[in-house]
């Protein structure tokens, strides 16, 4: 499944399974200036800036190394991995970490990708502006990695003076010579009373000349010399080499307001020629989540992780805005979650959620379950109650399921005195509790009670006031103050806003980040709504929608 994971990539990919992943990409916190490296600000992006500072470049490298190693256990045979660094450490990187466990036979490329702005720009530099990061392209395996060769387009001067010819119709094309300088007696014949250059054969034999007549794709020369027709509109441009100069930001609306944030179209020409659609993409450090974006767009699935709370949370709002109907589902594992986010939660969805989060295999299924929603690893049926209260009734009707599931799993774990079967709940009854130690004690039947607290740690999410102010009236519209105030336990992150919030699409972010809360708007005549979300520092949320109607006056609803 698609997840967003808040925390130390190191801890979590330590969880996952050996070979999973068909493509890595990350883009770690360079070895540079500090105060360029705290981008979001908040206490696990700090937590982390100061794992990888505490030690000099040595120091850096053995933070990057020991993460690298993970990862490298976490690719599949085929897959690949693109690190993106800088200057400051890109040669320690490759010989000190990559060479070293990909080996250097798996390197790929050293990739230069052209920034549109230079690091040094001013007057008093002592060296040329630095305006390329590096990208490392390795393999896990020397013949088995999978690749696609990308093309972009052709460069204007180039079309006009390489496909410089044109038919009748005005079809573009190239004419290409015939002729090559080896060959053998089966090359070296006349055609069409036309003989090679001296010392040339043909490239081609004279029943591939003939079949080219006959589809017009001859071209005759003044000088009475045959050539080949190359057609503009068939060729798929030029292949892209290792220098990438023209991955830039298309609209200005792509961008978030993250200051290292990466152009979706080197995101998209990695992701296209390193998979294929339904392949699993990792980055473990997203950042504002532009591979996550762009994996979800192109079909594949994908896992981000990253310490920020902010860095989460924006790509949650970059997924919720271009996400429709077709999109797959996605999950957020954060260090703490909403009681009534997960009490309202569609029932499919949080079974299987909460029992992935238990550690046990969902039956993935709807419908009748028979009392079983999902097992152990070792077997144990599973039952989610996704409510609060469970009576002992249905303690009694799970104790049915689990004897009908596996009877002979039930007798042996009732011999060897193990849990039969464990039920997942809010909260139990009295009744429900003292009839499970009843058939522990009585019967030796152990069924365990397990609270989703215990599972996953809840907590309450931010609530938010509104106040709203007019400024101003103009000719056409008035000037509206907005100002959101959060309250959270936590803390309150950022706030985020959505201007013409639909019910029916949900949440589709116009602000991503607003550290203070406070919004002016420019509203003609109608009824407008906007709704404003405020972020904890532990990734919660809260969400308040405001009705503004405006007609000769403003009217709060």
């Amino acid at each position: 499944m698609n997840k967003l994971i808040l925390g130390d990539c190191l801890e979590i990919m330590k969880e996952m399974s050996d070979e999973c992943i068909d493509l890595i990409y990350l883009d770690p916190p360079f070895f540079s200036n500090r105060n360029y490296e705290v981008i979001w600000g908040d206490a696990g992006e700090i937590r982390s800036f100061q794992d990888r500072w505490s030690g000099g470049i040595d120091h850096y490298i053995a933070w990057l190394k020991e993460r690298v190693e993970v990862m490298y256990r976490l690719l599949k045979p085929t897959g690949s991995i693109y690190l993106h660094c800088d200057w400051h450490a890109n040669a320690y990187i490759r010989v000190d970490i990559l060479d070293k466990l990909f080996g250097h036979k798996n390197f790929r490329n050293e990739i230069a990708w052209k920034r549109t702005t230079t690091h040094n720009d001013h007057k008093r530099a002592r060296q040329y502006g630095r305006v390329t990061d590096t990208i490392f392209y390795y393999s896990k395996n020397t013949k088995k990695n999978t690749f696609k060769v990308q093309f972009e387009h052709y460069a204007s001067n180039y079309i006009m003076s390489s496909y410089n010819r044109q038919d009748p119709d005005g079809r573009r094309f190239k004419a290409s010579d015939l002729s090559a300088p080896n060959g053998g007696i089966s090359t070296s014949f006349e055609w069409k009373g036309v003989l090679p250059p001296k010392n040339r054969y043909w490239s081609y034999s004279k029943e591939n000349l003939d079949e080219f007549e006959l589809k017009g794709l001859i071209y005759w020369s003044s000088n009475g010399r045959p050539y080949l027709k190359n057609y503009f509109d068939e060729m798929p441009g030029s292949s892209i080499d290792d220098f990438w100069n023209n991955c830039v930001f298309k609209t200005k609306n792509e961008k978030i307001g993250y200051p290292t944030q990466k152009p979706e179209s080197l995101m998209e020409r990695i992701i296209k020629a390193s998979s294929n659609e339904g392949d699993i993409i990792l980055d473990p450090f997203m950042g504002g989540g532009t591979s996550i974006a762009v994996a979800d767009k192109l079909k594949r699935k994908w896992i981000g992780i990253d310490q920020s709370v902010q860095a989460v949370k924006v790509t949650e709002l970059r997924l919720d805005k271009q996400q429709d109907l077709y999109s797959e589902p996605f999950t957020i594992q954060l260090h703490k979650y909403d009681y009534d986010t997960l009490r309202n939660k569609p029932t499919f969805e949080f079974e299987t959620w909460i029992i992935q989060q238990f550690g046990g295999v969902p039956q993935n299924k709807k419908g009748s379950d028979k009392g079983v929603d999902g097992k152990t690893q070792t077997g144990e049926p599973i039952q989610v109650k996704r409510s609060d209260g469970i009576s002992r009734a249905i303690v009694d009707n799970f104790k049915s399921s689990i004897e009908r599931y596996d009877k002979k799993l039930y007798e042996k774990n009732i011999k060897e005195k193990k849990t039969v079967g464990y039920l997942i709940a809010f909260s139990f009854t009295s009744e429900a509790i003292k009839e499970v130690a009843r058939l522990k004690n009585k019967e030796g039947i152990i069924i365990e009670l397990i609270l989703v607290e215990k599972i996953v740690p809840l907590a309450k999410k931010p609530t938010i006031i509104v106040e709203t102010n007019t400024i101003s009236r103009e000719e056409d519209f008035w000037r509206i103050e907005i100002i959101a105030t959060g309250n959270s336990e936590a803390g309150i992150e950022f706030y985020s806003w959505d201007f013409d919030y639909d019910e029916t699409e949900g949440f589709k972010a116009d602000v991503w980040i607003d550290k203070v809360g406070k919004q002016i708007l420019k509203l003609d005549a109608g009824l407008h709504k906007t709704a404003v979300k405020a972020i904890d520092n532990e990734g919660l949320e809260g969400i308040e929608i405001i009705q503004i109607k405006v007609n000769g006056k403003v009217e709060i609803e």
